[in-house]
């Protein structure tokens, strides 16, 4: 268990790391420590190879519930230069997590207000409950959902991104999965419950062609084929079909027996 003041790092051993948001008291609001403690965890998570894929979480009832109210007002007092300071510690945390080399799932309850969607949009996968809220609700207090927006848009498009930050409207689980924004969700009841499900079903594959898959989907973009896309794609293949993984991988298969990995 890491030593953070607003954050649990877990590492479990078979490898799955939970990064808890501990702020519960205060419905896991945001603010400049958490940000900061949010770059350094993930920066622990990417350099520990041991770990497989993780997940984001929250404490207590809720998710989060976007930016504290008391970093607001201390903002509110800063000049254009300090401010701008805030915003790009906020941005790092986001590239890094969206960067992050292993693959990344969010688990939603509760509310998931304002910067909250940032981090759920900058994870690869996301589940939830059916009864969870979300907001993009910067415009209500006069602010923009700037340093998020590229992600959000990247999860759930240009039109509901359009939609969602400018209405200012809540809306559920049901609907976030509609969007794209959550892969699933589920009965609030039953949502530990698919966790382990989502967990056991990762542990399936192979760490190193996960971490490869996300390289290579980085790299592929919006899928438009390009002579250096094409001879990417080669690589990428011929690469991984002669590393060890790849080669314990086919072996198993061939062999009809439990590939190493998910024997640990």
């Amino acid at each position: 268990m890491s030593q953070f003041t607003t954050l649990e790092l877990a590492i479990d051993p078979r490898g799955v790391a939970t990064l808890w948001l501990n702020r519960a008291d205060k419905n896991n609001a945001f603010n400049a420590e958490m940000i900061r403690e949010l770059i350094l965890a993930l920066d622990a998570v990417q350099a520990d190879k041991s770990i497989r894929f993780l997940l984001v979480r929250g404490r207590g009832k809720h998710f989060s519930a976007g930016a504290d109210l008391s970093w607001m007002q201390a903002s509110a007092a800063l000049d254009y230069n300090a401010n701008l300071n805030d915003a790009r510690e906020l941005a790092e945390l986001m590239h890094n997590l969206y960067q992050l080399k292993i693959p990344t799932l969010a688990v939603v309850q509760g509310a998931a207000f304002g910067g909250a969607l940032g981090l759920i949009s900058c994870c690869d996968m996301a589940i939830g409950s059916e009864t969870a809220q979300f907001c993009l609700s910067e415009v209500r207090i006069g602010l923009a959902p700037a340093v998020i927006s590229p992600f959000v848009v990247q999860a759930i498009g240009e039109r509901a991104a359009r939609r969602f930050a400018l209405t200012a409207e809540r809306f559920s689980g049901v609907k976030a999965q509609q969007i794209g924004l959550l892969a699933e969700c589920y009965p609030a009841e039953e949502l530990d419950q698919q966790v382990e499900a989502w967990i056991d079903n990762l542990l399936l594959n192979s760490p190193q062609a996960m971490r490869a898959s996300k390289d290579l989907l980085r790299e592929v973009g919006s899928g438009v084929l390009t002579p250096a896309l094409r001879r990417y794609t080669e690589n990428a293949i011929a690469r991984i079909r002669v590393s060890p993984e790849g080669q314990e991988g086919l072996n198993a298969f061939l062999e009809k027996r439990t590939p190493a990995w998910q024997e640990q």
